[in-house]
């Protein structure tokens, strides 16, 4: 009876030992499950790092982008130059198209040439906020307390099966916007901001941003998809090469001559002042 009694209580000692543990590992799971979200500062500080770090975007005053937009109309190569603070220049062709959007940083102008008839409209004053408010360069969140943006954490969300924090985003001019940041890497994944379309009707525009590579100590998504709504991205922006600080001048992105003064002025450059002249259209 006493081996019996003994293998007794050392079952009840273990039954009460393998409860204990059962309970501690409960315990310690619910814990990392409840485990504190990191703040809106400490994500910003983390993709900033992911990014290349804000002492290297601080170094870049300028970029050309070279690529090719795959779309369901037809194909078209593009070109993309940006200067500080805040000046762009996108010329884009397909066909016999071409299309150049430019803002000096204060106003904005498009040129657009179909069968050899170019014209000339100044942007909208939709267009012309949004270019005011788009942080060229380096994106809203590096040095965004300085721009005087505020940025808020709204939560977490799932994006293409990556957990992502989601980011509400103040603009100086009171615009806001929405960024998810990759949980795991801390690059920026998907972007949302309300617009307006031609006939004035708002619409919602969303982002996705994807293969990043590095680019002398910087990191950039070579590949950008854009569409309306909740819909999947109907416009694809591939990157076939990047280069930094290459020796832009203002002129590039001043209103270009008037329409009476010279249409050939007006055209849609064949070979971009900055050295870049895209590859012939297959």
């Amino acid at each position: 009876m006493s081996t019996i009694a003994t293998r007794a209580r050392t079952m009840g000692t273990r039954a009460m030992a393998g409860n204990a543990l059962a309970a501690c590992l409960l315990v310690l799971a619910g814990a990392q499950g409840c485990a504190a979200e990191p703040t809106a500062a400490e994500v910003v500080e983390k993709h900033g790092k992911a990014i290349g770090g804000a002492e290297a975007w601080r170094k870049i005053d300028a970029m050309v982008w070279v690529g090719h937009v795959e779309s369901a109309q037809a194909p078209a190569q593009f070109v993309l130059a940006l200067k500080r603070p805040n000046k762009t220049r996108f010329e884009i062709r397909g066909g016999s198209q071409q299309a150049v959007r430019i803002f000096d940083g204060n106003r904005g102008w498009k040129v657009r040439s179909a069968q050899g008839k170019p014209s000339l409209t100044p942007y909208t004053p939709e267009e012309d906020k949004f270019a005011h408010d788009e942080q060229v360069i380096d994106g809203p969140l590096i040095d965004c307390e300085a721009k005087g943006i505020t940025v808020v954490m709204e939560g977490t969300d799932e994006v293409d099966g990556h957990k992502a924090y989601r980011l509400g985003v103040t603009l100086p001019s009171g615009s806001s916007r929405r960024e998810w940041i990759d949980a795991q890497t801390y690059l920026d994944i998907k972007s949302e901001r309300q617009s307006r379309n031609a006939a004035g009707q708002a619409h919602l525009v969303t982002v996705y941003y994807r293969d990043y590579r590095e680019v002398d100590g910087v990191r950039l998504p070579f590949v950008i998809e854009s569409g309306e709504g909740m819909a999947r991205a109907g416009e694809r922006l591939v990157i076939d090469r990047i280069q930094m600080n290459p020796p832009l001048q203002d002129i590039m992105f001043a209103k270009p001559p008037s329409m009476r003064g010279s249409e050939e002025a007006a055209r849609p450059t064949a070979a971009p002042p900055y050295g870049f002249r895209p590859a012939p259209m297959q």
